[in-house]
């Protein structure tokens, strides 16, 4: 890397690391007062009144259930050759789709579950021609699972897509980072939130913080190994797990989270 790239990417880390730090200081907080409590969060925990519909600047934030193949959010639907399930899989389908201006492209749809990694390279291994590129249709999942598939697609030199009318949400846009191009049509969605780090409930409350930051670290370091500014990471730390934190055009681009925005 050149001394001017490194000086970037260090004022780049810097600059991150304080966003990162509120963040940690809040999840901190509520570990240790769970822990006091004696037992964690659950999918009950009271939420408040978020709005319906596509997002604009300012009004960010929306429902998350990874359940939902169609939120109300996405603002069209699904683009020609993209297979929607009734349901959301439980974990990641792989198909071969044809695009009119992309080619052939290898649509991965599903929540992201352990062994996944694993699956998507032994389907790659399988194919007498590998796509160039990867479509992304998720609600996320397993954030370690989608740091070794982001890996996998860049050691492939694949090019990675989110087509018109489908998602890339919670750890999926660590899929969309791995690629060595990556489109994002503006009516698709990307989006970022708080996430689980598989601590161990039974871990004392500051070695489950101590985990969780350690794993905050493994996400930017990828983040800055895939060309990516780690700041976007900004929003998924000040966003709760329930809710969403939906990306902007510009936003996308600024990160470099998207090289190119599809009309």
């Amino acid at each position: 890397m050149s001394s001017r790239g490194q000086w970037f990417a260090d004022i780049t880390l810097a600059r991150s690391l304080r966003y990162a730090l509120l963040g940690q200081c809040a999840i901190a907080a509520a570990v240790l007062a769970t822990d006091l409590l004696g037992q964690w969060p659950t999918g009950g925990a009271s939420r408040r009144d978020l709005p319906q519909g596509p997002v604009s600047p300012g009004d960010q934030w929306r429902e998350y259930d990874p359940a939902t193949v169609s939120p109300s959010y996405v603002r069209r639907d699904p683009a020609p050759g993209v297979e929607t399930p009734a349901n959301m899989p439980s974990r990641l389908n792989f198909s071969v789709m044809e695009t009119e201006n992309l080619g052939s492209l290898l649509l991965v749809t599903g929540q992201i579950s352990e062994g996944d990694a694993e699956q998507f390279q032994t389907y790659l291994d399988s194919m007498d021609e590998v796509p160039a590129g990867v479509a992304l249709n998720s609600p996320g999942g397993v954030v370690q699972e989608a740091l070794a598939l982001g890996r996998a697609i860049r050691r492939m030199e694949m090019e990675t897509a989110v087509l018109p009318g489908t998602i890339c949400l919670s750890s999926c846009p660590y899929l969309l980072a791995g690629g060595i191009a990556r489109r994002v049509s503006s009516a698709a969605s990307v989006g970022m939130h708080q996430h689980y780090y598989n601590t161990p409930g039974y871990l004392p409350a500051f070695l489950a913080v101590e985990e969780i930051q350690h794993g905050q670290g493994r996400t930017m370091e990828y983040l800055i190994e895939m060309g990516v500014d780690p700041g976007v990471m900004v929003h998924s730390l000040n966003t709760p797990p329930e809710e969403i934190y939906v990306l902007l055009d510009q936003e996308l681009s600024d990160t470099r989270l998207a090289t190119e925005i599809l009309d």
